[in-house]
């Protein structure tokens, strides 16, 4: 006869047995902690981080992906994300969803623009609109990492007589239009 009427005081471990009525007849099935976690989905969505630029970066290229510097951090909860080189590097496989916002205006009209996220180097997930003015762009992706892969995040614009573009924060930590972020994806 189980009565539950022992309580031991303690965290339950993954390694402990659980006793689950099966609904279908009064049959108990035994299972572990760790397996219940692994049907309701139970885990951390890290490593995480969301980065901001703290200064405008201009005067870059017409017609050409620029990787953005986003040198300053709203959080980084594994030490992941490199503000010297603005890359995420997980070390944990796994599929991951990245965002981004950034602001881009330019030296002369604005024709198009957009962003891009670049996997070992190359471009996996891009979107270019074309424009009129200078204007805020987003992007957000899935993107399967190894525990070595590393993601950047790079701009571009087209602007019309061959002009320069730039990406513009236009604020402070609390208050800024170009950042990203990026975190792990329970599966």
């Amino acid at each position: 006869v189980l009565t539950g009427a022992t309580d031991i005081g303690a965290d339950i471990a993954d390694a402990d047995l659980l006793l689950i009525d099966d609904g279908a007849g009064g049959t108990l099935r035994k299972t572990t902690a760790a397996r219940i976690k692994t049907y309701i989905g139970a885990g951390t969505n890290t490593p995480a981080f969301a980065a901001y630029a703290t200064d405008d970066q201009a005067s870059l290229s017409d017609n050409t992906w620029v990787k953005l510097t986003m040198q300053a951090e709203f959080f980084d909860s594994d030490g992941k994300y490199n503000t010297s080189n603005y890359r995420f590097t997980p070390t944990v496989a796994g599929k991951y969803m990245f965002g981004a916002n950034v602001y881009i205006d330019g030296s002369q009209t604005v024709d198009s623009a957009g962003l891009a996220f670049y996997k070992n180097g190359t471009k996996v997930f891009f979107q270019i609109e074309n424009v009129d003015a200078h204007t805020s762009h987003a992007l957000t992706a899935v993107i399967d990492l190894d525990a070595d892969d590393y993601v950047e995040l790079y701009g571009y614009a087209d602007i019309a007589s061959s002009g320069t573009w730039a990406m513009n924060m236009d604020g402070t930590t609390t208050n800024n239009r170009a950042f990203w972020f990026g975190y792990k994806l329970i599966t």
